[in-house]
């Protein structure tokens, strides 16, 4: 028997924050709730859910402007990754989500890795352009360049 809770924030495909959904008893008790991404559909907290989506929805509109700030930063700003080579310029390991946040947050903009989409992690030398999610319908274009690692 599904139970409601009331989002507190967005969950990717159930629902945005201030929506009432029905999930799974389990779902909502060990992982919603204790996360705080959701809370119980009482009476009492459905009477509330109004003054809930204006506070959520002066949250989420602070959180664009703001990734919108950070994406104009990080569409100006270009990133060197050096990676240890062999031969034919073929990379030993590869460079990845983590690996562009660390060189993010050398760079004075920390970003989380989670917000970093690759397909696959990048094994060559080369240009890529990385997409980061900043927010909802915000995502920024970053170059990232994978270059040879000097000798010692």
């Amino acid at each position: 028997m599904p139970m409601q809770v009331i989002l507190k924030e967005d969950v990717p495909n159930l629902g945005r924050s201030g929506d009432v959904v029905n999930v799974k008893p389990g779902y909502g008790r060990n992982y919603l709730i204790p996360r705080g991404l959701a809370v119980y559909a009482t009476p009492k907290n459905v009477s509330r859910i109004e003054h809930e989506k204006r506070v959520i929805e002066s949250r989420a509109q602070k959180v664009i402007k703001d990734a919108r700030g950070l994406k104009d930063r990080l569409e100006q700003l270009s990133i060197n990754i050096a990676r240890p080579v062999g031969a034919g310029d073929k990379l030993y390991g590869s460079v990845g989500a983590r690996d562009i946040a660390e060189a993010l947050k050398d760079a004075g903009v920390p970003v989380d890795h989670r917000k970093i989409h690759l397909d696959d992690p990048i094994k060559s030398l080369g240009m890529f352009t990385v997409d980061l999610k900043l927010a909802r319908d915000v995502v920024a274009k970053l170059k990232v360049w994978v270059v040879a690692k000097e000798a010692a």
